[in-house]
């Protein structure tokens, strides 16, 4: 007699289990892989990504790219995190991170066919990871950070090595500068924020410049504004958040007056706290004067008779950044208006970048800040360079803090995976297969970037590993001469951390998309609010 089926979840509940999921899960992982791969390397090409909204982004940055695709499949949600872990990490590798999970996937998928157990696979991949990742800390060169210019020297080349694979890479000698600059004005806890970046539409890429202090967009003004002075030298900052303007009553406010004369009262009062409070400002002694709420006619006026110069409605962050640079507060009544609540600085002046007016704070005794000014034609194009500044940014911070770097190209990849693949052979059992496995999964970043720069993938592999073999540790591939090369000699240099970082991420996300088994997506529940069909997630815009 047949036994009833039994019906456990609810109707329209979606499963599927076993050996068919991991393979779906993986085939989409690789639709993800092929959608960064091409855009490895100094020879990588460019996405054109459009949104919902129809606002373009040209990026090559992998996260970049992870980010904006909207991706819904859960499994490959996985790489996108680990792009996005690197991203927050290290800065750069964003794309190398991604392929390399995608090919460890690629490589084990026949084991899965033939039925090897996951579990037995992750093992030996946690394995291999371990015995990759104690290797790169062995070869890593450290690098003598007691000559000033040797070091940074050493930070110009990681920086212009991050910037070769990016859009900007013509212009990489002059922008790795610009980065090493900008990270060397900072103090010792290397904040991220106190590097601001500004775009100014208009002029060539080399019309860059890195201002030492705070820069900031001039904000909205009124009439009397042209008669400020536009330059100060050893001056004092207030920092306001009180609006300095006469203001309507609020809505539905009444007031009753039996006489002209009490009218009058009224306005002359409002006239008399607005100039009560502008008084007190002038008699701190303070040049320049920052409001995050507007500054109206009447204050401005007052103040360029007085010879101080004043800007409303500035940007919290630039206002931030200010107070940080040069010290002082931020005060919200002008009663308390005491020398030590106002900020200091050595120069400040207006001046025209493009078609924009920049007010500039330099000589900023408080903390190191610097301003990065970018120009470059159409706006996508600065965005992008904007992004490749901030990986190069990131990359030179870690060279800083682990100073002990690697050869890039592809070299390192290439010695891990002779070093995996020697050990393995030492070793009986299935392991011996996988370990092997993950050997020639790391080969895929020297392989890319010989297809992506349109070379003989093959032949170039071929001479890597024979050069490993006989010992030659930094051999990677040259993009310039179509051959193989001593990537260290060469200067192709990428701190450590970041390699460490890609690998144990890829590695992880790969023992993470093995072990899932089964998927139950599961259809909006009648009552509240449910989940998303998973796979088919409702596209919410993000």
């Amino acid at each position: 007699m047949m036994q009833p089926r039994i019906i456990l979840l609810k109707e329209g509940t979606d499963s599927s289990q076993g050996k068919p999921q991991l393979i779906s899960n993986i085939n989409a992982c690789q639709a993800i892989v092929d959608a960064v791969r091409t855009t490895l390397g100094p020879r990588g090409m460019d996405k054109l990504l459009v949104s919902d909204q129809g606002k373009s982004t040209i990026s090559n940055d992998g996260a970049t790219i992870m980010k904006l695709l909207d991706i819904v499949h859960p499994a490959a949600k996985t790489l996108v995190d680990i792009a996005k872990s690197q991203d927050a990490e290290v800065g750069d590798g964003t794309t190398s991170v991604v392929l390399l999970a995608g090919e460890f996937l690629k490589q084990v998928k026949p084991f899965i066919e033939e039925g090897v157990h996951p579990q037995i696979i992750i093992r030996a991949f946690r394995k291999a990871t371990h015995l990759a990742v104690n290797k790169i800390k062995e070869l890593s060169v450290g690098v003598q950070t007691s000559d000033a210019s040797e070091h940074r020297e050493l930070l110009t080349k990681c920086a212009s090595t991050a910037l070769s694979s990016k859009l900007v890479a013509h212009q990489k000698e002059f922008f790795a500068k610009m980065v090493v600059d900008a990270v060397m004005t900072l103090d010792t806890l290397l904040p991220l924020n106190m590097i601001g970046i500004k775009k100014v539409p208009g002029g060539a890429l080399e019309e860059s410049k890195l201002i030492d202090g705070v820069a900031f967009k001039k904000t909205f003004s009124y009439a009397g504004f042209e008669m400020q002075p536009k330059k100060y030298t050893d001056l004092k900052i207030a920092l306001l958040n009180v609006e300095l303007e006469l203001k309507a009553e609020k809505e539905n406010a009444e007031v009753r007056v039996d006489s002209v004369q009490e009218y009058q009262n009224i306005v002359d009062a409002e006239w008399k706290i607005l100039y009560e409070k502008l008084d007190k400002i002038h008699e701190s002694g303070a040049k320049v004067v920052l409001s995050k709420l507007p500054i109206g006619d009447v204050a401005t006026q007052y103040f360029a008779d007085r010879d101080m110069f004043c800007a409303g409605r500035v940007v919290d962050e630039d206002l931030k950044r200010t107070l940080k640079a040069c010290g002082g507060a931020v005060q919200t009544s002008v009663q308390a208006m005491t020398d030590d609540v106002l900020g200091r600085c050595s120069l400040f002046e207006e001046v025209q970048i493009g078609g924009e007016r920049y007010n500039l704070f330099s000589g900023c005794p408080q903390a190191k800040t610097c301003t990065l000014v970018l120009r470059g034609g159409a706006e996508q194009f600065m965005e992008e360079t904007e992004r490749s500044l901030h990986d190069a940014i990131m990359i030179v911070r870690r060279a800083i803090k682990n100073d002990s770097v690697v050869a890039g190209g592809g070299a390192i990849e290439m010695e891990l995976s002779r070093y995996l693949r020697d050990y393995s052979r030492t070793i009986a059992g299935k392991e011996q297969l996988l370990i092997g496995a993950m050997a020639k999964a790391l080969e895929i970043i020297p392989r890319q970037l010989c297809d992506n720069a349109g070379f003989d993938a093959t032949n170039i592999l071929n001479k890597l590993r024979q050069k490993h073999a006989a010992g030659g540790t930094w051999f990677g591939v040259d993009i310039t001469a179509e051959d193989i090369a001593d990537n260290f000699e060469a200067c192709v240099w990428e701190p450590a951390l970041v390699k460490i970082n890609a690998l144990t991420a890829a590695s992880e996300a790969t023992c993470l998309i093995l072990s899932v088994d089964e998927t139950i997506k599961n259809p909006k529940s009648g009552g509240g609010e449910g989940q998303a069909p998973m796979g088919r997630g409702r596209g919410r815009p993000r």
